[in-house]
């Protein structure tokens, strides 16, 4: 090998190690030459051949710097169909030691569930609390039974006739979040030993209710922008009994996407065709990153078959636990399981929630968030495909605040796990998705927390840790 072959493959390697960054400029002709003992004409030379491997470019009169990325083809960034199902694994123990990490070793929060809380106007809501607190003595504020505060329930039918969904006020219960929402939903529909259909990957918290109530779970594969395979799913019908479906239409977690309508529309009519109730879980309902307000399955519904739930833990606030199911013809069930299981939901949460959707700027507040969002997740996307190693895939979120990030086949997600955590950094390894071991080389990524230095540096390290294991 000759000398400027010798040099260029050895700056070469520092640019695709991430030593010098897409953007940045890289020693001077004369800088080289003097740090590699070489002459201007060799260090000349190697430029050269990296101009010629598209590794770095010439600026007149600046320099030569590392040259920007080409945008990968869309069938580059397009996630792979669902892999095919593995060994079992303990999902809600994995997902507990999850949480669990992120806690305790206060890591960069790539692998957190929850959205950035200092987004949150808990400030002017706990202000709301507190002169509620005051208005009353102890002794007269008690909790509002089931179905909830009728001002809440008031103010979230108003939001969604607002938004074109016809809502019967006498409908809506309020819920400790939505995860009560989905378990009393669940409890209302189906039994122990019953068969439910979830997606797959799907969102954890639906496993761990299934789990909870003893039922099983039968995971249809998902397409990363269409939702549930519907023609599936009618093949499952057809040939065993099927209780109930647990789908989340908008913004998927951990997939991102927005199901179109007809698939939504198709999707009801199918399950209605069978008398098959569907618990739909819209937690993320407000942050889209389109013009308005996506569909729900609840639009769609002619028989009372849609089991909604919703709450304000990720677009207002994650303390007061918030929540709301909208059952359908499930309503009498759902209200009784409420009382049986936690008899209230506390008042002054209620209340304080109610009065910043009557007096304060929810929709602006949401239109910063969503906007934060939309950038933020442009942003992760273009820098894992720029640390991480050919052959990552990404899926297209439409709202919400996760990226799913499918990795070459050798990487393991929970060794990566293991190795983000012991450098200060969390991973949601894809095991947590799925009741097999069906996305071992998968990861999730929050990307609702502030955009900084340490958090492009995690991903550089994540980058380089994937590139080894690969």
């Amino acid at each position: 090998m000759k000398l400027y072959e010798k040099l260029a493959d050895e700056i070469g390697e520092a640019v695709r190690r991430g030593v010098f960054a897409a953007g940045e400029r890289i020693p001077s002709v004369r800088q080289s030459s003097q740090q590699h003992g070489v002459s201007i004409k060799t260090v000349l030379h190697a430029y050269a051949l990296l101009e010629g491997r598209g590794l770095i470019e010439t600026r007149p009169q600046s320099g030569y710097f590392v040259r920007e990325p080409a945008a990968a083809p869309q069938n580059e960034r397009e996630l792979a169909a669902p892999p095919a199902p593995a060994s079992e694994v303990d999902v809600s123990r994995l997902v507990l030691s999850t949480l669990r990490s992120i806690r305790a070793h206060d890591a960069v929060p790539l692998g957190s569930p929850y959205p950035d809380p200092t987004l949150f106007p808990w400030r002017r809501i706990n202000q709301y609390a507190n002169a509620i607190a005051r208005r009353h003595s102890s002794w007269n504020l008690i909790d509002d039974l089931p179905p909830g505060n009728p001002e809440l329930i008031r103010q979230i039918a108003r939001r969604y006739a607002e938004n074109g969904v016809p809502v019967d006020p006498d409908e809506i219960i309020i819920t400790l979040g939505a995860t009560e929402a989905i378990n009393l939903s669940l409890q209302a529909v189906a039994k122990p030993g019953d068969t439910v259909v979830v997606e797959s990957p799907t969102y954890y918290a639906m496993l761990h209710a299934i789990e909870r109530l003893g039922m099983r779970a039968i995971a249809v594969a998902t397409h990363p922008t269409e939702g549930i395979d519907i023609e599936v799913l009618a093949q499952i019908i057809g040939e065993q009994k099927i209780a109930a479906c647990m789908v989340m239409p908008n913004f998927q977690n951990p997939l991102g996407f927005q199901m179109p309508d007809e698939r939504k529309k198709q999707l009801v009519d199918l399950l209605t065709g069978h008398d098959i109730p569907v618990i739909e879980n819209d937690v993320y309902q407000e942050l889209y990153f389109g013009e308005a307000r996506p569909t729900t399955l609840k639009n769609f519904d002619t028989k009372g078959l849609v089991l909604h739930c919703a709450s304000f833990s990720k677009s207002l606030t994650a303390s007061y636990r918030i929540g709301w199911a909208m059952p359908g013809r499930y309503r009498p069930q759902v209200e009784k399981l409420k009382f049986l299981n936690t008899l209230t939901t506390p008042s002054v949460p209620q209340v304080a929630v109610a009065d910043y959707l009557r007096q304060d700027g929810y929709d602006r507040h949401l239109r910063h968030v969503r906007k934060l969002y939309r950038q933020q997740a442009r942003l992760m996307s273009a820098m894992v495909l720029r640390f991480f190693p050919s052959g990552t895939r990404i899926s297209s979120p439409q709202g919400g605040y996760v990226l799913w990030v499918q990795m070459p086949e050798r990487v393991d997600s929970m060794r990566l796990y293991q190795a983000a955590l012991a450098r200060g950094i969390t991973v949601g390894p894809g095991y947590m998705f799925s009741t097999r071991n069906d996305f071992r080389y998968f990861i999730r990524l929050n990307y609702s927390y502030p955009w900084t230095a340490q958090t492009e540096a995690a991903l550089r390290t994540l980058g380089g840790l994937v590139a080894e294991m690969a």
